[in-house]
């Protein structure tokens, strides 16, 4: 208090102006969701796309080779309808070690963000609790297409909830040495499968 003096009780007149461009451009739909396949696959995200009928033939062949599999509380059903691995819930007492084991985990989303190539997970149905996204190596997330992706940053954050668990994914999990050295799949997993769910 010393160092700053009296604060005013009243909120500051000269408040922090927010009156920048909410997005850069107008898009359709559909450039909308070309614009983020095209940001995750910079990422190095592998982009697939589908309708929803095709979508358990698509799984299954994602999840081919893949001995088990997490799914979250309330997950379509029908989505891992032609998966082969096991189907293990998502329980709370699974340790990290546990979850070590599995190979993948498949999830939705909350949204998607067109500019940044991020999706967002807020803990919601058929999104699973935040450690079962970062642990599995092999990471599937579906997003309704265009329902579910917006073009920007501010855009995402008037719609999402603040007080709920957010975990943000742009791309598969990386990190550089100082030589910039590329690794992935140090602190969450090492692959990323991003599927478009998108009727004709």
């Amino acid at each position: 208090r010393r160092a700053v003096g009296e604060q005013p009780s009243e909120p500051y007149e000269n408040a922090v102006q927010r009156d920048y461009l909410e997005q850069h451009g107008s898009r359709s739909p559909a450039q909308r969701t070309d614009l983020l396949a095209a940001n995750l696959a910079d990422y190095r995200a592998l982009v697939h796309r589908t309708d929803s009928a095709g979508l358990p033939t698509l799984l299954g062949r994602l999840l081919d080779g893949r001995r088990s599999v997490v799914v979250p509380d309330g997950l379509p059903e029908g989505w891992l309808a032609d998966t082969r691995a096991e189907l293990l819930p998502d329980r709370a007492d699974d340790t990290p070690y546990v979850l070590d084991s599995v190979d993948s985990i498949v999830t939705g989303c909350a949204l998607a963000i067109a500019e940044t190539g991020t999706i967002v997970l807020d803990g919601g149905p058929g999104q699973g609790r935040r450690r079962v996204t970062l642990i599995p190596d092999h990471h599937v997330c579906v997003i309704q297409a265009p329902d579910q992706i917006v073009d920007s940053l501010p855009e995402a954050v008037e719609l999402l909830d603040p007080v709920r668990p957010l975990t943000w994914i742009s791309g598969p999990s990386a990190t550089s040495d100082i030589e910039l050295d590329r690794v992935e799949g140090v602190h969450g997993p090492r692959t990323l499968e991003v599927v478009l769910v998108q009727e004709e």
